[in-house]
């Protein structure tokens, strides 16, 4: 289905449910509002899975395939473990054997109406406006395209990233890595290994305990051999264009960077959330939901994937969270709730 950029305003619907998020949560959603004979329309202010096209390019999941399949549709891969490339492939097919409607390069701007009857308000790069009618609303947003930011001066300069793609324009120059889980240790080691002189900065004293398996002696073992230079216990405090001020117990000094990369982790859209009536607790963020059905306190408006979790966003990913849409469907259609399948590694961070 389209994904087309049109400015003219406009009115669709009314759907059945109206997903907000077209990643591997947001679609599964979708694919089982079709599978109960449910109409349903996916809305998402990027591409189709946004979030995993943002990934880097080699990156390979710290899972199986079947644990993230959707739909009951099998993914294929050449190794034991799926690659980027492969879980786009598959959410792609996914979307066209069910036939799913997608609104894609929307941004939501506004969630209005009650239960039965929602209007989602969306716009585009090009001014476009567009409202679509729903009678349920299932937010899916996700939390990979806000980073957690490190508020410090130089932040926004042109040559700070929050997202690493692939090692090669930065071969024979001085990158520094800023984080200490497995986004930072991958993006050093893709970094050294594409001939980068590589400075992780890191501000526990060590990295971080939930590396992969395989990253942690990989990682370890570079820095201590020198390959990798390595600052622990160690806090950014400003960044200008060639290079990164840091304070330890050494006292602030200067590194060396012509590039920056803050891997440093990334967190639900909690305003998105608030403007649309939800209540979050305090302290973790998390929505107030019913834990069977998820519906949250706003009547007909449900919750899926990560933001389920709120700050604790190593809790819910594609794993578990792609099993979310039967437990909403379910309790739509009135078909009682359907279990979830246990918690397992997460793919990333």
């Amino acid at each position: 289905m389209s994904a087309d950029r049109g400015s003219a305003v406009g009115s669709h619907g009314p759907y059945d449910t109206v997903c907000i998020g077209a990643g591997p949560t947001g679609l599964a959603c979708a694919i089982e509002a079709r599978r109960a004979g449910l109409s349903a329309l996916v809305i998402d202010k990027g591409a189709l899975c946004n979030s995993l096209l943002h990934y880097p390019i080699n990156m390979l999941f710290f899972t199986t395939p079947e644990r993230m399949e959707i739909g009951d549709l099998p993914m294929t891969t050449t190794g034991g473990k799926p690659t980027r490339a492969e879980a786009l492939k598959y959410y792609r097919r996914a979307v066209e054997h069910y036939g799913i409607e997608t609104q894609l390069y929307q941004r939501v701007k506004q969630i209005r109406g009650s239960d039965g009857s929602f209007v989602v308000e969306t716009s585009d790069d090009n001014g476009g406006r567009r409202e679509y009618a729903g009678r349920k609303v299932i937010i899916a947003t996700g939390y990979y395209d806000l980073p957690n930011r490190l508020d410090v001066p130089g932040e926004d300069l042109p040559h700070v990233a929050h997202y690493f793609s692939e090692p090669h324009p930065y071969w024979n120059q001085d990158v520094v890595v800023i984080g200490g889980k497995n986004s930072a240790a991958e993006a050093a080691l893709d970094l050294f290994r594409g001939g980068a002189r590589v400075t992780l900065i890191h501000r526990g004293a060590e990295m971080g305990k939930n590396l992969k398996y395989w990253v942690k002696p990989d990682i370890e073992n570079r820095i201590r051999a020198g390959e990798v230079r390595a600052l622990f216990s160690t806090r950014v405090t400003r960044i200008e264009p060639r290079c990164v001020w840091v304070r330890n117990g050494g006292g602030e000094t200067a590194v060396p960077a012509s590039h920056v990369f803050a891997m440093t982790g990334y967190h639900p859209d909690f305003e998105f959330l608030e403007q649309q009536g939800i209540a979050l607790d305090p302290e973790t963020q998390r929505p107030k939901c019913n834990p069977e059905s998820l519906e949250t306190n706003v009547p007909g408006v449900y919750v899926a994937g990560v933001v389920v979790g709120g700050k604790l966003t190593s809790d819910i990913f594609i794993e578990n969270g792609r099993f979310h849409g039967r437990q909403i469907i379910a309790a739509i259609t009135g078909k009682g709730r359907i279990a979830e399948a246990a918690p397992v590694a997460p793919p990333g961070e």
